[in-house]
């Protein structure tokens, strides 16, 4: 019997079979050109638990230097997406963003085609709850998080209104799919940040959003573009497990099929990097991974590194501490050392820099 965490000797065709049956997705259409995405500073509009703000600078100095299609087929925050449009130098020719969640979909897509609507509504949302004392806006909140929208543009504003008034910007639904996260109580809370969403808008146009499985998201993906896969992360103990994201849980399992893709990926000559937690089990599966290099043939293995990240999202604050992050490509990674430096140093505000992530025991060894 094959290990889980050794490539399966079996022809690509039939692993890809085994990943997922493929559909057609959106054709990838073109992103902004260089010169427009370096004046638009555009930046996540939502605030995301798990998000890639703080670690964008390190993933960004690790990507291709040059990326024909950029696939996000877990875009939350889309922080990652954002950092690379907005590169003059990295900006992708084409993009495709996706995530299962339909409600985040749908505020992406709202974003891009519908802003001045969305603008209006949602300073509707704000200027009662903003006026308003403690007592009230919890009232009002909870009003909100309870009511059913009536179209996309009245969903998309209902979306970042809790967004930015809920705990710690969470994103939770029951077992019905219902969002249940509590008040967040903040003073002054950004509901209506027109500027970014005015660039973010500008930005997504021509970009193709989708809301599908991962493996259908990528089933386009060929040599010369770029997977950014950051799916939920594989809990490092039993009691930090995190999985309403969706009606649905990112089990061990779904992390173990992700794994089957990158192999496909890797296969096609796709370049792909993943961010995770540190888990052991999950370290092990792609340290014991080797696969034929498609420029000399020889065998190697993925990549791995480890990045600190900020714990953002644990109620109480003295536990919100920097933690190790995975990071693993099937690529050298040609590192642009002073955006690496920049990103670190700016970043820092008082915590340890950076500097250059250590790959764990046996990374980058061949058999």
């Amino acid at each position: 019997m094959t290990s889980p965490g050794v490539h399966p000797a079996t022809p690509s065709t039939e692993r890809t079979a085994i990943v997922a049956q493929r559909v057609r997705t959106p054709a990838p259409v073109r992103a902004r050109p260089k010169a427009e995405a370096a004046a638009i500073a555009a930046r996540p509009f939502l605030k995301w638990a798990g998000g890639k703000t703080q670690v964008a600078g390190e993933i960004v100095a690790r990507s291709p230097r040059r990326i024909e299609t950029y696939f996000e087929p877990f875009l939350g925050g889309g922080a990652i997406f954002f950092a690379l449009a907005g590169d003059a130098d990295l900006a992708p020719k084409h993009a495709v963003l996706n995530d299962v969640n339909r409600d985040l979909v749908t505020v992406y897509e709202v974003v891009r085609d519908e802003l001045p609507k969305l603008l209006a509504r949602l300073e509707a949302l704000a200027e009662p709850y903003l006026a308003a004392a403690l007592p009230e806006r919890t009232r009002l909140y909870y009003e909100e998080r309870e009511r059913v929208p009536d179209d996309r543009v009245d969903l998309a504003a209902r979306f970042l209104f809790l967004n930015k008034t809920c705990f710690n910007g969470l994103y939770r639904v029951n077992r019905r799919g219902e969002f249940n996260v509590p008040h967040g109580k903040y003073l002054h809370p950004r509901i209506v940040d027109e500027p970014a969403l005015r660039a973010a808008s500008a930005m997504l146009r021509g970009v193709a959003i989708s809301c599908s499985d991962f493996a259908d998201a990528l089933a386009a993906a060929k040599q010369g573009d770029f997977v950014y896969v950051d799916p939920p992360f594989e809990p490092l103990s039993k009691t930090s497990s995190f999985t309403g994201y969706t009606e649905g849980a990112f089990d061990r399992h779904e992390q173990l099929r992700l794994k089957w893709l990158i192999d496909d990926l890797t296969d096609r000559n796709v370049s792909v990097m993943l961010s995770n937690s540190p888990a052991e089990w999950l370290v092990g599966i792609y340290e014991g991974t080797r696969f034929p290099d498609a420029a000399s043939g020889a065998w190697r293995h993925y990549t791995i590194e480890r990045t600190p990240a900020r714990r953002a999202i644990n109620s109480r604050g003295d536990r919100r501490g920097a933690i190790d992050e995975l990071l693993v490509t099937n690529y050298a990674p040609e590192l642009a050392r002073g955006r690496l430096e920049s990103a670190s140093s700016s970043s820092a505000s008082g915590k340890a820099s950076a500097g250059t992530p250590k790959p764990p025991r046996g990374a980058g060894k061949t058999k």
